[in-house]
């Protein structure tokens, strides 16, 4: 789960840094699709395995669901400021800790109920310059509901994995995202495509790498614990984006996003190691 929220926070970077340069939200969504979807089939082949893997019906959910998730988490960190972006992302814990309760039968013991409080206490902070009208920041609420909803939507791709670890294969499991994105993204991308410039294709590439170095660990770490308690570990990506965020964009982050991403981590930390 450490190299898997290292891996994504360096993609959400990538993200960023590519948009800036005029890339469409969607075109990375398509060309991260192709570098996942090489990897993928190149480790599919050197396994040996069946491509298309056994249950099909949930492999086809866990790609259509994570394929609109990421699109929501990437217009959030095309609009947002990194670290609160990532913060909004990692709420997903609290929505799979209640998912994993229904549909996995896992039990929300004391610390995910503390977790989950907050978590929520933590969102209302970050949201806090929003509601204030005298507030020098303000955040896009389309870019806040996005965060938002793109947590939600990893969540429930989380729940779907964790079902699908005990029928298929890993690397299986990550090749049906980009079979189902880059169609999806390329269809709804039309006729708004741009041409890369080298440096672009290069971050483009690179968004495709590290995101498959975030998926292979979050898959790893799902297989062998407990849904919650694993994207639980996840949280870390919040400081490796602050501080990508602080050295690289130079954006410093607002008391109330401290204060609110230091409660959701809290919140995390509560949820992990509460039985020591």
């Amino acid at each position: 789960m450490l190299i898997s929220a290292l891996g994504f926070a360096f993609m959400a970077a990538c993200v960023k840094e590519v948009n800036g340069l005029g890339i469409p939200v969607l075109e990375i969504v398509a060309v991260r699709s192709i570098v996942s979807g090489i990897i993928s089939y190149a480790d599919i082949k050197r396994k040996k395995i069946p491509m298309f893997g056994h249950n099909k019906v949930l492999l086809i959910a866990r790609g259509t669901v994570g394929t609109f998730a990421l699109m929501l988490v990437y217009y959030a960190v095309t609009t947002l400021p990194l670290a609160e972006a990532t913060v909004l992302q990692y709420l997903h814990p609290v929505f799979t800790a209640i998912l994993a309760l229904f549909f996995l039968k896992e039990i929300i013991q004391r610390s995910t109920i503390a977790c989950i409080v907050l978590c929520l206490l933590g969102l209302f902070l970050i949201i806090q310059p929003n509601l204030q009208l005298d507030s020098g920041v303000h955040y896009p609420w389309l870019s806040i509901i996005a965060g938002v909803l793109g947590a939600f939507g990893s969540a429930v791709a989380y729940i779907i994995i964790k079902k699908l670890t005990k029928t298929d294969n890993s690397s299986v499991i990550i090749f049906y995202f980009p079979m189902i994105a880059l169609p999806v993204s390329m269809i709804m991308l039309g006729s708004d495509f741009v041409m890369p410039s080298l440096a672009a294709m290069g971050l483009l590439i690179l968004v495709g790498i590290f995101t498959q170095i975030g998926q292979v660990g979050l898959t790893k770490a799902l297989h062998c614990a407990d849904a919650n308690k694993a994207t639980a570990y996840a949280y870390v990506q919040v400081l490796f984006s602050v501080f990508i965020g602080w050295a690289y964009f130079s954006e410093v982050p607002v008391a109330t996003t401290i204060m609110g991403g230091g409660l959701i981590m809290l919140g995390a930390l509560i949820n992990v190691f509460w039985k020591r």
